[in-house]
């Protein structure tokens, strides 16, 4: 089936994702000439296929599940047959045994340009958005956790999930589908599908099956290098025997294109939830099972709440795209936070100035961290669509 609504911001990212010189589906133009035809591939390491998906189990629509061919059309998960389904698993890279390098390996990014950061026990590990544009999935193990760190290029979406349920450890490939617009994942070990935004299995053995949420942040890369000066860096040298452009930001300007609504894939515009403009940047938090958004469009705020009887505050920074949240409580006090007009923000219980990444740098708490909460970072109508009855932050 061709697809619809053609723009020029995914034409040529669709043939550099696969390394073919053919438009995405978005588009069927021809793709520049510097891209010339290869055929698809899969990834270098060498894995088993996983079981076919079981399209009896499902919770949304199979035929809203829809496959990018990367030829200017797609394909209904209802329709399409094994082979194709085969043919196009993987064909964006995932990342299954990443590679790493000392914080020089970010001296090819700008410093604004955002990346995925999780600290723990191992230390610190940056995950450029620039890298994962490309390759949208990687699975590793941080401080003994299984760890899936997942975006979403249409969606903006960046979270980071336990790879663990129920007693295994499931490895994530990119089934090259989407479903209402965001990416769909499957498991190695099932060949269940997967809503990226939401976590949720949508097809296969384990649909309805929530992976759990774990703490990061998307920040500018000079901000997470000021936290983390000795943080690990996810390399470019993946061992995937070809050269992406990683330097090229293709999707700065998408989302304007969101805020349209010249969406690429099927999307049902009913879903759309009207308190937020589409492409408006949000962050999730969770706490005990409660979650709640929080939207990133004012520049320096300190949102201060209770979830759950936790006491939260989210930090937004650097208009509306980045955001971090941390549990208020600290040593057993509760903290308020404001702005600073020095930059950054302040307690107003002792004064002592804090970064975006809830570290304090002045007064008598300095050195000390706020603890960070799970969260999910996405386009506002990818959220509302993943979790539909969440409650909105109204200051």
């Amino acid at each position: 089936m061709q697809a619809g609504a053609p723009f020029a911001v995914l034409a040529a990212v669709g043939a550099l994702l696969v390394g073919q010189g053919i438009a995405r589906a978005s588009d069927d133009r021809p793709a520049p000439a510097e891209y010339p035809p290869v055929r698809l591939v899969q990834t270098v390491e060498a894995r088993s296929a996983p079981p076919p998906v079981n399209r009896e189990k499902h919770s949304v629509p199979l035929d809203k599940v829809v496959f990018d061919t990367f030829n200017g059309s797609f394909v209904r998960l209802s329709e399409a047959s094994p082979r194709t389904i085969a043919r196009l698993r993987d064909a964006i890279r995932p990342i299954y045994k990443p590679r790493y390098r000392g914080p020089e390996e970010g001296a090819w990014l700008d410093p604004d340009d955002l990346v995925i950061g999780i600290a723990g026990k191992d230390g610190a590990f940056a995950y450029p958005l620039k890298i994962l544009n490309f390759h949208e999935i990687v699975n590793d193990r941080i401080g003994g956790i299984p760890v899936l760190i997942s975006y979403c290029p249409l969606c903006a979406s960046g979270i980071v999930y336990d790879r663990r349920l129920e007693g295994q450890v499931l490895d994530f490939g990119n089934t090259s589908a989407l479903y209402e617009n965001d990416m769909v994942m499957y498991d190695h070990q099932t060949g269940s599908y997967w809503f990226q935004v939401g976590g949720e299995g949508i097809v296969g053995e384990l649909t309805g099956k929530r992976l759990a949420l774990l703490p990061s942040v998307t920040v500018p890369w000079k901000t997470w290098l000021a936290a983390h000066p000795k943080t690990r860096v996810l390399s470019r040298e993946q061992g995937f025997g070809r050269n992406y452009p990683y330097g090229r930001d293709s999707f700065r300007n998408y989302p304007a294109v969101v805020d349209r609504l010249r969406f690429s894939f099927p999307f049902s515009k009913e879903k759309l939830d009207k308190r937020l403009r589409p492409a408006a940047i949000v962050l999730a938090v969770r706490v005990a099972g409660q979650e709640k958004a929080y939207p990133l469009n004012r520049a320096g705020a300190a949102m201060n709440d209770t979830l759950k009887g936790e006491p939260v505050v989210v930090f937004s920074a650097q208009g509306s795209k980045v955001g971090a949240a941390f549990s208020a409580r600290l040593g057993g006090r509760t903290l308020t936070f404001s702005t600073s007009k020095g930059g950054g923000f302040r307690d107003e219980q002792t004064g002592s100035r804090w970064t975006l990444t809830g570290r304090a740098v002045e007064g008598s708490l300095a050195g000390q961290r706020l603890k960070a909460l799970p969260t999910r970072r996405a386009f506002w109508f990818a959220m509302a669509i993943a979790l539909p009855d969440v409650e909105l932050f109204q200051p």
